[in-house]
């Protein structure tokens, strides 16, 4: 397969070892601003900015590529990005976060979820992440909080500032925390407190390697697809 990689920090350069040691080939690199040729590529993936990842899912929707993104941050304009999918008849997969694990995570928070809907419990969020992650909170810590409004009576989230340890006098309104700390690839946190104890649901990244496996797993399972899709349907989970 011929990958571009839309982004060539840490997680791109990750992803083109990983690649390269499966037998892909990797036929461009973007590192920062700059026009590019797309020509001979079968999927992109985007792990760029958040300024940038609408423009390159865009170029590649144009030019009939599809695209892998794991940017986060920009998600205010993902409508727009489906509907020049389905426009272009295009091919689209975004994930806030590509380690398998996490997206299990996820199912298992949607079950949680229902089950402590209307108790006496109340969930909140932490998540950690190294102090080169440029969005607070992580779109996976989102994702969670996504979870669990839709399995509950939760409405909403919010960021609670640093000064704060929890918030105070707002019901059906999920708190997360963010810490940004050296060297931490990613630790989620979800939990579930009442006045006589807690129940405390974690999912720590040991290292890059399960969110770069996901994303090349990703990638292979888009090729020649169309539509916008999820890692729910790269893992077939219903």
């Amino acid at each position: 397969m011929k990958i571009a990689l839309l982004g060539y920090g840490k997680m791109g350069k990750a992803i083109e070892k990983m690649a390269l040691d499966q037998g892909h080939d990797i036929v461009l690199k973007v590192s920062r601003e700059q026009s590019y040729d797309l020509s001979g590529v079968d999927v992109a993936i985007d792990f760029s900015v958040p300024e940038m990842a609408t423009t390159h899912i865009k170029n590649c929707l144009e030019a009939q590529v599809a695209v892998v993104s794991g940017t986060t941050g920009w998600l205010d304009q993902f409508d727009e990005i489906v509907a020049l999918c389905n426009a272009q008849n295009g091919a689209f997969l975004y994930a806030s976060n590509f380690s398998i694990g996490v997206n299990l995570f996820f199912e298992i928070t949607n079950k949680v979820a229902q089950i402590m809907d209307n108790s006496t419990y109340d969930a909140s969020i932490k998540e950690i992440h190294h102090t080169q992650k440029l969005d607070a909170p992580s779109g996976t810590a989102m994702s969670i909080a996504k979870a669990i409004i839709d399995n509950s009576s939760y409405t909403n989230w919010e960021l609670i500032d640093s000064s704060q340890k929890e918030l105070k006098n707002k019901p059906h309104t999920i708190g997360i925390t963010a810490e940004r700390t050296a060297s931490v690839p990613g630790t989620h946190e979800l939990t579930y407190n009442s006045p006589i104890d807690t129940i405390r649901l974690t999912h720590q990244a040991h290292t890059r390697e399960g969110f770069v496996q996901g994303a090349l797993l990703a990638a292979c399972w888009l090729e020649g697809k169309k539509g916008v899709f999820s890692m729910k349907d790269v893992l077939n989970i219903s």
